[in-house]
């Protein structure tokens, strides 16, 4: 059987991996929630806190804020996805230092986004040639990194007798702070033993590699396939769940 997120996030392949208790925004349910703490050098500087709920229409809101520990900067983000995992639209805000803002939608067959530098502007308009399926992977929220493993535990793992068998997968995705499109390849590692706070848990680490930068991912086997830890390879880098 194909993995599928209908009963984590999405419906992406029509076919069922796991199900998941759900709450409700409006008549929705809640997918996952919680906050990321994002650590350099071993020191705690700012973070995210996010929920992914899904609504009765089968529609899905990925919404987050990222604030930095010392309180000069703020963020946040508002991602609308459809049942099959096309992009509905995209807002991030940026409200300290600045104020900034962005707006991702689809125009016709492609991607339009739009830009607010400071407040009073005139928007400027950037038309990316990239569909409406392609992946949202905006720099300081880390639950798009969740929402973007899951897509590829969708359209590239099987689930086998032994366990998960999953291969490389070839993404293209929008990296909207970057003004961009670029691409995402993702290897398997396998499950790993894993020490979280005072507790070993068993993870999928999986490796994303752009045409940028390079970042390892961990997943919670037992629990839905959830984002536990990200590290940024080659850089003092870390993002933990709380």
């Amino acid at each position: 059987m194909k993995v599928s997120m209908k009963k984590i996030a999405f419906v992406l392949a029509g076919l069922l991996l796991m199900s998941v208790p759900f709450f409700a925004k409006d008549s929705g349910n809640q997918v996952d929630s919680g906050s990321f703490g994002i650590w350099v050098n071993n020191k705690r500087l700012a973070t995210e806190t996010f929920s992914v709920q899904q609504q009765s229409n089968g529609n899905s809101v990925i919404i987050s804020q990222f604030k930095d520990d010392g309180g000069g900067a703020e963020q946040n983000s508002e991602l609308h996805l459809s049942s099959s995992g096309t992009l509905l639209s995209y807002e991030w805000h940026e409200t300290a230092p600045e104020k900034s803002s962005l707006k991702v939608a689809p125009d016709g067959d492609f991607l339009r986004q739009t830009v607010i530098a400071k407040p009073g502007e005139k928007p400027a308009e950037q038309p990316f040639l990239i569909p409406p399926t392609s992946p949202i992977l905006d720099n300081n929220f880390f639950i798009h990194r969740e929402i973007f493993a899951w897509r590829y535990l969708s359209s590239t793992c099987k689930q086998e007798t032994a366990g998960l068998k999953c291969g490389p997968g070839e993404f293209g995705v929008l990296i909207p702070q970057s003004r961009a499109p670029s691409h995402v390849s993702v290897t398997p590692v396998g499950d790993e033993k894993v020490m979280i706070g005072t507790t070993e848990q068993t993870l999928l680490h999986l490796n994303l590699k752009s045409d940028e930068e390079e970042w390892s991912l961990w997943l919670n086997t037992k629990d839905h396939y959830k984002l536990m830890r990200v590290t940024k390879v080659g850089e003092p880098v870390e993002i933990r769940r709380d």
